[in-house]
């Protein structure tokens, strides 16, 4: 059975049947920008060429900011990491009754097409559309896809 995986940092989709790199316990690492870590999907995912991806640990903190985070929000990686998600970039998930973010990280769903308003630092607000993937290892964690709003 082949596993999705997609670079956080440059978007770079590939498929492997192993979880680690080679006979070391290590995850794997991306083949086009180098950074050190794939995110696992269940599924093949397709982002949008201007979307911006955020890596969360299991408490909802930015690990890291990859491909359009800055050009959407501004902010670089320094204002960013460590950070709780949901307050540095200011999501305001429409109509939700529960917040993706927490139900993501808590059950370990995808949630997909969310509208939601992204004022990051209390910027001006932008509309973008999130995509949330849990994490499937053992450190656990979510993979927070925006793609803005034309």
């Amino acid at each position: 059975m082949a596993h999705h995986f997609i670079c956080p940092n440059c978007g770079n989709r590939s498929a492997a049947t192993d979880r680690n790199a080679g006979f070391r316990t290590e995850p794997k690492g991306c083949s086009e920008c180098g950074f050190g870590f794939l995110f696992e999907l269940l599924d093949d995912y397709y982002p949008a060429p201007d979307a911006a991806f955020f890596v969360c640990d299991r408490g909802g903190r930015v690990l890291a900011c990859g491909r359009g985070a800055f050009e959407l929000t501004g902010l670089d990686d320094e204002r960013v990491i460590g950070r709780p998600v949901a307050d540095v970039l200011g999501l305001n998930f429409e109509g939700e009754q529960a917040d993706p973010v927490g139900t993501v990280l808590e059950w370990g769903v995808r949630a997909l097409d969310r509208p939601v308003e992204v004022r990051a630092e209390n910027d001006l607000p932008a509309r973008a559309t999130a995509d949330l993937f849990p994490a499937y290892d053992d450190d656990g964690g979510l993979l927070l896809v925006l793609t803005p709003d034309k």
